[in-house]
């Protein structure tokens, strides 16, 4: 059985991607995302199905970059120990390291653009976007952006 990894920072990104839980039921996945005080509970419902990072955002400057090149070192400690062959995201600089160690490891990458842009390119969606084996965006304005992505929502109401 392939074995998925859907990673994202915390907040909004994590719930974008939690929405998709269920269409993973049925395979061997985790999850990557920032250990933050809202989150912490996460590891009673998913065990060892749940894997952490640092949090750290750009709203910090002196501590984000020490916090993102520990986070890469992380990132590839677990890439290692769970050898994904399909790498899920919506995004944020968490995932960003994950995608980039995953695509050398020739896993396949799916990244979806959060539903909260609808004209303006993320810093991970731009990165990603020439290698993602499958971008997908939210919104019909985004193909501007993005050509070659397919739009689908995650949206439960759409």
């Amino acid at each position: 059985m392939k074995k998925i990894m859907l990673i994202s920072s915390a907040g909004g990104h994590l719930k974008e991607l939690m929405a998709l839980e269920k269409g993973f039921k049925n395979y061997n996945y985790c999850y990557v995302t920032e250990k933050t005080k809202n989150n912490e509970d996460l590891k009673n419902k998913y065990k060892e199905k749940i894997h952490f990072l640092i949090y750290g955002t750009k709203d910090h400057i002196f501590t984000y970059s020490f916090k993102l090149l520990a986070n890469c070192f992380i990132s590839l400690f677990l890439y290692l120990k769970i050898r994904p062959k399909i790498i899920v995201t919506t995004g944020a600089h968490t995932a960003g390291p994950m995608c980039l160690i995953g695509k050398i490891f020739r896993s396949k990458i799916i990244y979806i653009e959060t539903l909260a842009n609808i004209n303006t390119k993320t810093i991970t969606g731009k990165l990603l976007y020439p290698f993602a084996d499958l971008f997908i965006v939210q919104w019909e304005s985004m193909k501007k952006l993005y050509p070659k992505a397919v739009v689908c929502s995650l949206e439960e109401d759409k």
